[in-house]
């Protein structure tokens, strides 16, 4: 079981980094699936890896769900997920004390990443994807501190560079 969720988020990572404009509901799905996980010590203390793939899971469907019959507030719903989980590893990154404020930083960066994501659709949905795939496969390898974040920053410019490439040639001329 505990083999299954890293080669889940590995897989997911890489499917979304390189092809999340095009597979918005994976991508959404994926968005849903992290914050699942992320935000299931948050309501349970210390979830077994089979609570928080379940609650990873629900939140995924619920993510696919809304990308399929109402895009525009899945759209808000995965910029407000990505932008607030974003602002938190932020956070986490340069203050010590960003524990203390977490809701408040996730609903910050969450409220932000959705007006960006509805203003800037596509664009937007290149850079959020590719860095919530860079996170799940960046998440899944054991690297120290500065190996992860080497690891995170090339894969979200692989991934910006193949999908940007991928939506300049599927454009007509």
């Amino acid at each position: 079981m505990n083999l299954s969720v890293p080669i889940i988020s590995a897989a997911l990572g890489l499917l979304v980094l390189l092809f999340g404009r095009r597979l918005f509901w994976l991508c959404v799905a994926a968005v849903g699936f992290a914050a699942g996980f992320e935000v299931a010590p948050h309501f349970i203390h210390e979830p077994s890896p089979v609570l928080s793939l379940s609650i990873g899971l629900v939140f995924g469907f619920i993510g696919a769900l809304l990308a399929l019959f109402l895009q525009k507030v899945a759209i808000a719903i995965a910029g407000f997920l990505a932008g607030g989980k974003l602002a938190t590893a932020v956070a986490a990154a340069f203050f010590i004390a960003a524990t203390s404020y977490f809701g408040i930083i996730f609903l910050v960066g969450g409220i932000v990443g959705a007006l960006l994501l509805l203003m800037l659709f596509d664009w937007a949905l290149i850079v959020v994807s590719s860095v919530v795939g860079a996170y799940l496969i960046e998440h899944t390898i054991v690297l120290p501190p500065a190996g992860s974040t080497i690891l995170f920053i090339a894969l979200a410019a692989i991934g910006i560079v193949v999908q940007a490439a991928l939506f300049r040639g599927a454009r007509p001329v």
